[in-house]
């Protein structure tokens, strides 16, 4: 299903994120104790950490500082001063190259579980004279773990630091460790790397193809921005605030369909609002070649000044009503749940496309009616967080027509590990 939407992952406020965003200057009075504290906690900022041959060559500094300061010797001077000099130059250089760079991160929905979606990172350099190199970006996909089940006798349970820290609440049980193992299961992380120079004023583009491995709510930030220009020996790393909320769809899954579910027919007289055969009239649009000159609509065409024709509105048939149940009684196996959304899903999708999807329901929601897109990703982005719920009620036989509606697709296990579809009782499509 097409999807035109364009999500910017960003800051909260701007589009754009980086050094070269202009920022608001705020005025404060200067404290020697506020840059005491800085030195000793820094706030953010960028971190800058010395490489295996950095570390090397400020240990090969510190044994020829000590050597020329124990022997007097010049040429060791000389040697030391040319050592600290590629470490101050090379923190210059990297301190210009970050610098007037700014960049965002476009994503571009919908996103299925086994799909592959792209996420592009927008660059641009905005100094006038120096370009800019070596950049990479570390971009990742994490899932939301879903709010576990309260329990109500521990509702009034204080919460500890660590437990407000990692999201768990009165009465959850989990420990930490399954709290941490839950969230890194189905993380997908990359790294995009600037592979040529940025010029002066220039843009650039780079494209990370991911795809998610779980439905639910996943949080895709854009975890940094490093590099190691010019020399290799100081790796310099920013972090970024940049982050979105995405929704992951259930994957679509092939099924076996016994024929088209046929839907009853609506009584005599009954239309619908679209365009076909029937005896009320619906519309007006020019006149095509192959038009029956019949439909001709002449009072119009003299208005106008050009060809109209009628269009009549069409008998139709019921449309089908599709009610999915999560009840936890029913769906015990993770496997199985995973294939009765999945179906659900498909068949959505493939009875809006064929103009035959009237309404969808979720448990105990009351039924909402699919008339456009925006709705169908609706119930789509319900399915992909539904997780099994406890039965409130005894749910119908799906192999027994329901009484009260007509052409009511609902589901049901089909095996240890398939699902079935049945229409007003009758099978018709099955995993």
């Amino acid at each position: 299903m097409a999807h035109s939407m364009i999500v910017e992952a960003s800051r909260g406020g701007g589009d754009w994120s980086g050094p070269g965003v202009p920022r608001r200057r705020t005025w404060r009075k200067f404290r020697w104790s506020d840059v005491l504290w800085t030195l000793v906690y820094p706030q953010g900022g960028p971190r800058i950490l010395p490489t295996m041959s950095g570390a090397i060559l400020i240990a090969l500094a510190f044994a020829v500082g000590s050597a020329a300061y124990n022997t007097a010797n010049n040429i060791l001077f000389i040697t030391l001063s040319l050592l600290l000099a590629c470490l101050i130059l090379s923190g210059v250089l990297s301190h210009l190259n970050f610098r007037g760079v700014r960049w965002r991160v476009l994503l571009a929905p919908p996103f299925r579980v086994g799909r592959p979606a792209v996420a592009t990172v927008e660059l641009a350099n905005t100094k006038k004279w120096l370009p800019s190199y070596g950049l990479w970006f570390e971009l990742a996909a994490v899932p939301v773990p879903a709010a576990p089940a309260v329990d109500k006798s521990a509702a009034k349970e204080p919460r500890s630091p660590l437990g407000a820290l990692m999201g768990r609440g009165p009465g959850d049980k989990r420990s930490v460790r399954a709290i941490l193992d839950a969230v890194g299961k189905g993380r997908v992380a990359g790294r995009l790397f600037l592979r040529s120079k940025l010029p002066p004023g220039g843009e650039a583009r780079l494209e990370w193809t991911f795809s998610p491995p779980k439905r639910g709510r996943h949080r895709f930030a854009l975890e940094g921005v490093g590099s190691l220009f010019p020399f290799g020996f100081l790796r310099k790393h920013l972090s970024s605030g940049m982050r979105h909320e995405l929704v992951v769809w259930p994957a679509p899954v092939e099924y076996r369909a016994w024929g088209e579910a046929s839907s009853r027919p609506r009584p005599a007289g009954v239309h619908v609002s679209r365009a076909g055969q029937g005896d009320d009239l619906f519309a007006l649009r020019p006149y095509r070649t192959g038009d029956s000159h019949r439909l001709v609509h002449w009072k119009a065409s003299a208005r106008s000044g050009e060809l109209v024709v009628r269009q009549f509105s069409a008998e139709s048939h019921d449309r089908f009503s599709l009610w999915v149940q999560t009840a936890a009684e029913v769906w015990t196996k993770p496997e199985q749940f995973e294939l009765l959304l999945g179906l659900a899903a498909t068949l959505a999708e493939d009875l809006f496309r064929a103009g035959k999807l009237g309404s969808v329901a979720l448990n105990d929601e009351p039924p909402r009616a699919v008339a456009r897109v925006p709705d169908l990703e609706a119930f789509l982005d319900r399915l992909a967080v539904a997780e099994p719920v406890p039965l409130a009620a005894p749910s119908p036989d799906p192999h027994q027509p329901a009484p009260t509606r007509r052409n009511l697709l609902t589901f049901a296990p089909d095996g240890p590990t398939g699902v079935a579809a049945y229409a007003d009782g009758k099978r018709t499509a099955a995993t």
